[in-house]
């Protein structure tokens, strides 16, 4: 049983930055494939972000690419999510999520319970 835990979520005006971290305690991060969803309320739930296993390849939305990136930390076991030149539409709850498939590419096995990102105007 995989517990993950989302930090990092807040207020922003348009244009900041925001850095997501997400921990799985008890278990090696290097073990999953890790990624970031996110879901705003009137919308359906968006991929946002991927990492393998192994850390060589990531996937984003194309909402996000180019503003967002993914990365781990084994030493520290986390997954963080970087937001930069964030938008009014980037508020959502976003949820870290893992999967232990080595073909993954939209981890949704595993799910936190998400942290809040408003972006402001």
């Amino acid at each position: 049983q995989v517990h993950l835990e989302e930090s990092g979520g807040g207020l922003v005006q348009t244009g900041g930055s925001l850095r997501l971290s997400c921990a799985t305690p008890g278990r090696p991060i290097s073990d999953f494939t890790m990624g970031w969803f996110r879901h705003a309320p009137g919308r359906e739930r968006e991929f946002v972000a991927c990492i393998v296993w192994s850390g060589y390849s990531t996937y984003y939305g194309d909402s996000v690419l180019g503003r967002f990136t993914i990365s781990r930390d084994n030493a520290k076991n986390t997954v963080n999510l970087q937001m930069d030149n964030l938008k009014p539409e980037d508020t959502a709850v976003y949820y870290c999520t893992a999967s232990e498939s080595r073909i993954a590419t939209r981890p949704g096995d595993y799910w936190g319970n998400g942290t809040l990102v408003t972006v402001s105007s």
